[in-house]
C-alpha cells in the first residue's frame, strides 16, 4: 500500500505543475462540476457466511461525482450522479486467513437547494442507486466467495459553505445518504452457489430497510482553487451492514481523498460560433 500510495503522489504532481499554468476557470451556476478523487484507508469486513471473525486490513478507492445546478425551479435543483468502486485486502486478528474484497457502485439522484445566507447552500433530496461486488476468503473449501448484489432508494442532505482565506475562495461540503428501502442478493445461511445454481432458491432476494441493513454514506472534503482546476481534500465515511437469512454483514471504511475537480459549461450553438471556449 505504501507503494501504491506513492506512485499516486507520483501521478498528482505533475498534474499539479501544469495546472499552475492554465487559465483560471471558476464554477458558475448552470455549469457542470466533475471531481474525481482516489482514497486511501482501512476496511473492516464481516460475512458470517465465509467466516464468524472479523477482518480488516488497507482499502484503495476511487470516487468520480458529476454535479449540475440545473435551472428548474429558480436554479434550486440540483442532479448529481456518484461512481463510487473500492479494493481492500484484510486479514483477521490471527493473521492466518485473509480476505479479498471488490465492490462498485453508481448512484444518481435530484436535490432541492436553498441559501440562508449569501455563503450557505443546504440541499436536500433522493438518490436511487446499485451495488454490485464480491467477498473472497482464501481458507474457504466449500463456500470460498460471497457475491453482493443490492439495490435502493436513499435520503441524502448536504451543505456547502463558501469561505475566503488569504485572498482565495474555498468551498467546504458535507454529504450524507441514507438508504431507506430496497433489495439485495443472499444467500441461506449453509446453503451453496451450487445449490442455488441448481433451482433451489430459498428467499434468496430480501427486501431491505434500516431496521435490517442500516448504513450509512457520509463525505466532507474541501475544495481549493489553482488554475484551470480545482483541488480537493476529504474524507469518506462508508457503513454497509446487513443482517438477512441468518448472515450478518458488515463494511466499514474510512478514507482520506485527494483528486481534482473540473469546472465547465456545454455553450449553445451561437456562443461555439462567435468563438467561446468551454469554461
Amino acid at each position: 500500500m505504501r507503494r501504491i500510495l506513492l506512485y499516486i503522489i507520483i501521478g498528482i504532481c505533475p498534474a499539479l505543475i501544469h495546472g499552475q499554468d492554465l487559465q483560471p476557470s471558476v464554477p458558475v451556476e448552470g455549469a457542470t462540476s466533475v471531481g474525481t478523487v482516489v482514497g486511501l484507508g482501512r476496511a473492516s469486513q464481516l460475512d458470517t457466511y465465509l467466516s464468524p471473525l472479523s477482518y480488516s486490513g488497507p482499502q484503495l478507492s476511487f470516487l468520480r461525482e458529476t454535479f449540475h445546478l440545473t435551472k428548474r425551479a429558480n436554479r434550486r435543483l440540483s442532479f448529481q450522479t456518484i461512481l463510487q468502486g473500492a479494493f481492500s485486502h484484510t486479514e483477521n486478528a490471527t493473521s492466518t486467513a485473509y480476505d479479498w474484497a471488490g465492490r462498485l457502485g453508481f448512484d444518481a439522484g435530484w436535490h432541492y437547494h436553498w441559501c440562508p445566507m449569501p455563503a450557505l447552500r443546504l440541499m436536500a433530496g433522493g438518490m436511487v442507486g446499485t451495488d454490485i461486488g464480491f467477498l473472497y476468503n482464501d481458507r474457504n473449501r466449500n463456500n470460498p466467495a460471497q457475491g453482493r448484489l443490492n439495490a435502493d432508494v436513499s435520503a441524502s442532505v448536504g451543505a456547502r459553505y463558501r469561505l475566503r482565506l488569504f485572498r482565495q475562495s474555498f468551498v467546504l461540503r458535507y454529504q450524507a445518504c441514507l438508504p431507506l428501502a430496497g433489495a439485495m442478493f443472499s444467500p441461506g445461511y449453509g446453503q451453496s452457489y451450487y445449490e442455488i445454481s441448481q433451482g433451489n432458491r430459498d428467499h434468496n432476494v430480501v427486501a431491505t430497510w434500516p431496521g435490517n441493513a442500516f448504513s450509512l454514506w457520509q463525505m466532507v472534503n474541501v475544495d481549493i482553487p489553482l488554475r484551470r482546476y480545482t483541488l480537493r481534500l476529504g474524507y469518506l465515511d462508508d457503513i454497509r451492514q446487513s443482517h438477512a437469512n441468518h448472515i450478518k454483514v458488515h463494511d466499514i471504511s474510512r478514507s482520506f481523498l485527494i483528486g481534482f475537480v473540473r469546472h465547465f459549461r456545454l455553450l449553445k450553438k451561437n456562443e461555439r460560433e462567435e468563438g467561446g471556449d468551454l469554461q
